[in-house]
């Protein structure tokens, strides 16, 4: 009997911890998803839509548990989604967004974003890295200019 209780234990404790980790990833995979919202529409050379990804992106970080992502963390990329949603000029928000890709890519080798890999690409012209779903460049530092400069760095599996 003490085996079954111990075993009942056991289960319902991976229940718990499993449940704890498919709702970490799924609010960060939705602020990835918002990231990926910013990189389109500067590659598009949009910037409208990459101020009102950046809000999206704001309201999700906003809702994350510190106990899941540190609050550090969750200020820097508050603080940089804050600066790319209130500019209304693309090459700051391009700027900016440096350093909030940077922060995401350290995010994303400590959380899985996606079951799919999520790559780590590079521009050597603007000597900046973005994360994408995809191994095709579209670059969202020089946008419709050069939108197929860069090559892949590594893949996140």
């Amino acid at each position: 009997m003490k085996k079954y209780i111990i075993t009942a234990i056991f289960f319902l404790f991976s229940i718990i911890s499993i449940s704890a980790q498919s709702e970490r990833d799924e609010q960060v995979s939705k602020l990835y998803q918002n990231y990926i919202a910013i990189k389109s529409a500067l590659a598009s050379d949009d910037a409208d839509q990459t101020s009102k990804a950046a809000t999206e992106f704001i309201k999700t970080a906003s809702v994350i548990d510190y106990k899941k992502v540190s609050e550090g963390n969750l200020n820097m990329l508050r603080k940089d989604a804050t600066v790319i949603s209130e500019a209304r000029n693309i090459s700051t928000q391009r700027e900016t967004f440096m350093n909030l890709s940077e922060n995401m890519i350290t995010l994303a080798k400590e959380f899985k974003f996606s079951e799919n890999p999520v790559y780590v690409q590079y521009c050597p012209m603007a000597d900046g890295s973005w994360l994408s779903n995809e191994s095709k460049i579209a670059n969202p530092y020089y946008g419709k200019s050069m939108l197929t400069c860069g090559n892949v760095k590594s893949a996140i599996k």
